[in-house]
């Protein structure tokens, strides 16, 4: 039984990574302009990355961004709401 799970850890292991990287490849063959040609530098990594969803991390603080009336926060208030719910990080 331990060796079982011991096989499906180290696979799994190798297997996740691989699933991110094939993310990211798909990710750069869709940063593409309007015109269909590559995006390189600065507009490429911001194309991966919005196609990853890499949003700054949410640790439930992006969602208790919201005024005193309940309405969601904007701006430079939103982002002050998350850096304190996150510790000034």
């Amino acid at each position: 039984m331990k060796k079982i799970i011991i096989a499906l850890s180290i696979a799994l292991g190798f297997a996740l990574p691989t699933y991110a990287f094939a993310d990211q490849a798909a990710c750069e063959a869709k940063a593409v302009s309007k015109e269909g040609k590559p995006l390189y530098g600065a507009a490429k990594d911001a194309s991966i990355k919005k196609c990853m969803g890499s949003a700054p991390t949410d640790s439930g603080c992006e969602a208790k961004a919201v005024s005193k009336d309940g309405k969601p926060l904007y701006g430079a208030a939103k982002a002050a709401s998350i850096k304190k719910c996150e510790g000034g990080k």
